[in-house]
């Protein structure tokens, strides 16, 4: 698989995977149960770039490519996907619209202390009522003058516990349907900002996903990102690029529970051998190994599309589609041929089976992904 990749490519994968390795595998199990987001290794990730990925380099971001992106996601994930679904969201569905939708001051403002790490972003756009139907949003911006009167209630905010930065959907015309959808930036600490629970999840501990509230929160009217009624475009347009990101997301959580199962394979003996020489758990092995690159080149062509301006919408669902389930269909193979102690909290794949299970549902579900890619492909 590596020779698909550019050198530089390649020595970006050796530089994360040597990182996760020494900084994150040590505690990757402790975080999980503990639900503790690692605030020890935040600035070592931020001295390497990996808040800042695809930022340009002016801006203090790293500058790489969306297949550089992929790789790192995947590397991070490999080892503690909470972490990747952290710098996946903030890269991508945070410091991405700021860059392509934000004025030049808003770039400045916001761009450098996000890529550098010192402050962390969130896309806060899912309500009670409103998720996979982003149109249905019911938070409010009301414009007072020069600021806007916002009242906003948000769900399931991935790393919402920490988020300085927050990208929030609201209605700023509730009279023009899906063209009513706007994106203003609130930042921590603004009065009527609060920080809901955090949400005791079944995997992804390590990420504090939580709720966002806003009580008439007044927020500058320069804080609106492009222009009214743009939400649900800058909106799409994000979720298009994070797709990507989940999809490597996704790959990394299946390239640890194969490499979970196959270890696995070797050491344990069943009937005077290996289990990894009985039939059963060759074909087990084989499958998974054959989805884990599938998906990894479908994540590969979404980002080199991107890459080369092209468009990629299409390539980024189906990749995240089957990314997804092939992070569920591969970490429940794993648990199968670990049999037993595969539900033990004593081995590492029981942790990847309940992180590889929520790709499905984030980021768009499979399902709205199944309609964007038939929509696409009969050309609705």
């Amino acid at each position: 698989m590596n020779t698909l990749l550019s050198e530089k490519h390649r020595t970006v994968r050796r530089s994360v995977r040597n990182f996760c390795e020494r900084e994150l595998r040590p505690i990757a199990k402790e975080i999980d149960q503990e639900a503790r987001f690692p605030w020890e290794i935040v600035e070592k990730m931020g001295n390497l770039g990996f808040f800042g990925v695809q930022a340009p380099i002016d801006l203090d971001g790293a500058g790489m490519d969306s297949v550089g992106y992929a790789v790192v996601i995947e590397e991070i994930s490999r080892v503690c996907a909470s972490l990747g679904l952290c710098i996946s969201v903030h890269n991508s569905v945070v410091i991405y619209p700021l860059l392509a939708f934000g004025s030049e001051e808003q770039k400045q403002r916001w761009v450098p202390p996000l890529a550098r790490g010192e402050k962390i972003g969130a896309f806060c756009l899912t309500e009670p009522n409103a998720g996979s139907d982003a149109a249905a949003i019911e938070a409010t911006a009301v414009l007072d003058g020069d600021h806007y009167v916002v009242n906003a209630n948000k769900v399931f905010v991935t790393n919402g516990g920490i988020a300085d930065i927050c990208l929030f959907f609201v209605r700023t015309d509730p009279k023009a349907g899906r063209k009513g959808v706007s994106v203003i930036v609130a930042e921590r600490g603004t009065p009527g900002f609060v920080v809901g629970d955090l949400e005791d999840l079944c995997g992804m501990r390590a990420n504090p996903v939580s709720s966002i509230r806003l009580y008439d929160c007044r927020l500058p009217a320069e804080n609106l990102l492009g222009k009214q009624g743009m939400g649900l475009r800058i909106g799409l347009s994000g979720l298009d690029a994070g797709r990507i990101g989940i999809a490597a997301q996704a790959v990394g959580i299946a390239q640890a529970a194969l490499e979970e199962g196959v270890r696995y394979a070797r050491q344990r003996h069943q009937f005077g051998v290996p289990i990894g020489k009985h039939q059963a758990v060759q074909m087990m092995i084989a499958d998974m190994a054959t989805q884990v690159d599938a998906a990894r080149l479908m994540v590969y062509r979404a980002a080199l599309l991107r890459d080369q301006e092209k468009p990629f919408s299409q390539a980024a669902a189906m990749a995240k589609l089957y990314a997804s389930e092939t992070s569920s269909k591969v970490a429940d193979l794993s648990v199968q041929i670990h049999g037993g102690y595969g539900y033990s909290k004593s081995y590492p794949i029981e942790r990847y089976y309940r992180d590889a299970r929520v790709t499905r549902i984030y980021e768009g579900t499979s399902e709205i992904h199944r309609l964007v890619i038939a929509r696409g492909v009969l050309g609705q």
